[in-house]
């Protein structure tokens, strides 16, 4: 494993941390001030910029203080110069939502940028899969 990458990983397991911790500071911490963030509620058009992708998180802390999980399963890193992405699967959801699906992931898509020797997140992504369609179904 490469610094790159071992650096990489450092980042996204805190930032995981913190999330599940609820530490709204270190959530922000290594994330680029023009963020762009697709997330599984709306809006559509995606969170944009650091003061709006703050935001966001007052919701999804209080819905996991309620019971609420968010766990990296995998992380798999790729480096290049400047830039890397990372994609994760985590588990995210309640006890009883596992228990009625024990497969539900969340998925987790991370492009980051290197610039003066620091990583910083520039584009995040979260979905899960749609379950209203049964596999093979055209």
């Amino acid at each position: 494993m490469s610094d790159d990458e071992k650096q990489i990983r450092v980042l996204i397991e805190r930032w995981a941390g913190a999330v599940h911790a609820g530490d709204l500071e270190t959530v922000l911490a290594d994330h680029a001030p023009d963020i762009v963030m697709f997330d599984v509620p709306p809006p559509h058009e995606g969170v944009r910029g650091l003061d709006s992708y703050r935001d966001v998180w007052p919701g999804f802390f209080a819905w996991q203080a309620s019971g609420g999980s968010f766990d990296i399963v995998s992380l798999d890193i790729v480096t290049g110069g400047e830039v890397a992405f990372a994609y994760a699967l985590l588990l995210c959801g309640t006890a009883e939502e596992f228990a009625n699906n024990p497969g539900k992931r969340l998925r987790l898509t991370l492009g980051l940028r290197k610039q003066d020797g620091r990583w910083t997140v520039l584009h995040e992504h979260h979905s899960f899969a749609d379950e209203s369609l049964e596999p093979g179904l055209d």
